[in-house]
């Protein structure tokens, strides 16, 4: 009788499998620094109108701000650390939830209407909806 043996490849290079694996975990590290997370974002297009919404879970309406500077739509959140009165006395053995600061800046093009962005928050989500300029049509200027 003959059996067939399986192994399991990433057991034969355990460190290479472990490089790789610390890699991928680690590669976008650089871009989500502790002061400065980065917030999952959706960019979509209508006929008249440009929608953005940003996952914002767990910061209140009031600590959420939205400008437009130079063409460039910032959006700032900050997450407030409040120990409640049942967590004073616990010891924490692992603390993964973020609190600080989280910004984004999107470039935006330059048919937007920014005098008539819209925004809401409503279950975490902050959802900005940017209008579209008419495009001014072309204006031929006569030599004389």
């Amino acid at each position: 009788m003959n059996y067939l043996t399986t192994r399991n490849t990433k057991d034969l290079f355990p460190l290479m499998s472990s490089l790789f694996d610390d890699f991928f975990s680690n590669a976008f590290i650089d871009e989500q620094s502790e002061t400065n997370k980065m917030m999952p974002m959706d960019v979509s297009e209508r006929d008249k109108e440009y929608i953005i919404r940003a996952n914002m879970p767990g910061i209140k309406k009031d600590n959420v701000k939205v400008s437009v500077h130079d063409n460039e739509l910032i959006i700032e959140g900050k997450q407030v650390s409040e120990k409640k009165e049942n967590e004073k006395n616990e010891t924490v053995y692992r603390y993964e939830r973020f609190k600080g600061n989280y910004r984004r800046v999107v470039s935006l093009p330059e048919m937007c209407d920014i005098e008539r962005v819209e925004a809401k928050m409503e279950d975490g989500v902050l959802t900005l909806i940017i209008p579209k300029k008419e495009p001014i049509p072309a204006k031929e200027i006569k030599i004389g």
